[in-house]
């Protein structure tokens, strides 16, 4: 029996697309309390089925695939320019494919105008109408109003007017920092890029008994499986070391782990690997909100894919990229020693480099130093950040690091930080390294 939450997901997904919704609307249509409503309703949110919009309410939008998550829908526009939808209302939930900035004149303009745009304009009514006409949304700049006119064919056509009170530079940039920060997040692979689907994975259920568990090890060869009830939920994990001198008669419930560690489909690889090695687990249950079952995830797929991201070329650039990129290899036959300028994206309020900044320094360095003795990946498991004096902006750092102890299976390292031939910080991080 799924749960008043599932329910209003499921009710949700099976929404047409363009549709409003409210708590009062859904407590009502699935008799719930406006609480349960409200909280479900987030949830979608999360899950990106529909987008909520001060003054308007809350509109089912379209699922991006992943390959088309660098699109926008006209209701993430309204959010990210803090804008007003004047008309037009019910195409909020369609997305758009690319924007065009109206700052020319109009025949010269409608040249890039093309049905799925948005364009964005300052006070010019007319421009506002033809542009409806040729099948794209208008973002009205400045805080600027429109014509009654324009709002009936806005309605008509089913095509967002949008005013915001931001100008036309300002906005372009909003704009264009979502669609790059979407496209940071489509090169994080996640645990549904990689995970072995329901269909295709062994598991058992609480209803079995150990004699099943060696039906299906001699069948795969596989050690590990989830054990499930009766509504797909994940009760426990079961392996070898489990069943190891229990009867075959023995119910698995009886000699199961319960409540195992789990992960989500959105959970990224980096964060499943760090919990495979801090916690030796070779196999993982990838779950829904609800806790039912969607796969699993092995050691040996998060290590291939892990691989796989290193040898990718990057599109977006993260912070931790801007750093990184600015260290230099200047190490010497005797001594290992890097170089890194201080810039300003990397220093605080004060104009000295920010503590952030250091540690991902250390990380970077470290990391490096211990993959020239151990080839693979590895897990940073601690970083003690003794910070003695301020570096501000423009100066020239140069880092040492020194192995202290390196295993197979741990790394220890030392990093001090030089500025003008004098220490101004020093670290000490160790990592897990993976095999």
């Amino acid at each position: 029996m799924a749960t008043k939450h599932e329910q209003i997901i499921e009710y949700i997904t099976n929404l047409a697309v363009g549709e409003k919704i409210s708590v009062r609307s859904i407590a009502k249509a699935l008799t719930v309390s406006e609480g349960t409503a409200y909280r479900a309703i987030k949830e979608a949110e999360n899950q990106g089925l529909v987008s909520t919009i001060e003054r308007v309410g809350t509109v089912r939008i379209e699922t991006k695939k992943k390959e088309n998550i660098e699109k926008l829908t006209y209701a993430e526009v309204v959010n990210i320019v803090d804008g007003q939808v004047l008309g037009g209302r019910n195409g909020l939930y369609k997305t758009l494919n690319r924007f065009v900035i109206g700052a020319m004149k109009l025949e010269a303009m409608m040249r890039y105008v093309e049905a799925g745009n948005l364009l964005i304009v300052g006070n010019r009514d007319q421009v506002h109408k033809v542009g409806l006409e040729a099948g794209t949304a208008v973002l009205i700049t400045g805080g600027f109003d429109t014509s009654d006119e324009v709002i009936e064919l806005a309605d008509e056509l089913e095509l967002p007017i949008i005013s915001t009170s931001y100008d036309t530079f300002t906005v372009a940039a909003m704009i264009n920092r979502a669609i790059y920060d979407q496209l940071i997040k489509k090169e994080i692979v996640l645990v549904d890029d990689i995970l072995i689907p329901f269909q295709d994975t062994f598991y058992m259920t609480t209803q079995n008994t150990v004699d099943k568990w060696h039906d299906l090890n001699q069948k795969t060869g596989h050690s590990r499986y989830p054990v499930i009830d009766s509504n797909l939920k994940v009760q426990g994990m079961v392996a070898a070391k489990d069943v190891l001198g229990a009867s075959k008669q023995t119910p698995i419930e009886k000699v199961m782990t319960a409540n195992p560690i789990t992960v989500s489909e959105r959970t990224s690889i980096a964060a499943v690997a760090h919990v495979m090695v801090w916690e030796g687990i070779e196999l993982l249950p990838v779950i829904d909100s609800q806790r039912k079952l969607l796969g699993v995830i092995s050691r040996q797929d998060v290590l291939k894919a892990l691989q796989m991201v290193q040898k990718q070329p990057h599109i977006g650039e993260t912070i931790e990229d801007i750093v990184t990129s600015r260290v230099e290899d200047r190490s010497t036959v005797d001594e290992m020693m890097f170089e890194c300028e201080v810039t300003p994206q990397m220093t605080n309020q004060l104009g000295t480099i920010s503590y952030g900044v250091i540690t991902t320094l250390v990380t970077e360095i470290g990391s490096r130093v211990m993959r020239k003795y151990k080839k693979g990946d590895l897990v940073v498991e601690n970083i003690t950040l003794y910070f003695l004096k301020p570096v501000q902006i423009d100066s020239l750092m140069t880092i040492k690091p020194k192995i202290l102890e390196i295993g197979r299976k741990h790394g220890k390292i030392d990093v001090e930080l030089y500025h003008d031939d004098e220490i101004v910080g020093k670290a000490m991080m160790m990592a897990q390294l993976i095999d």
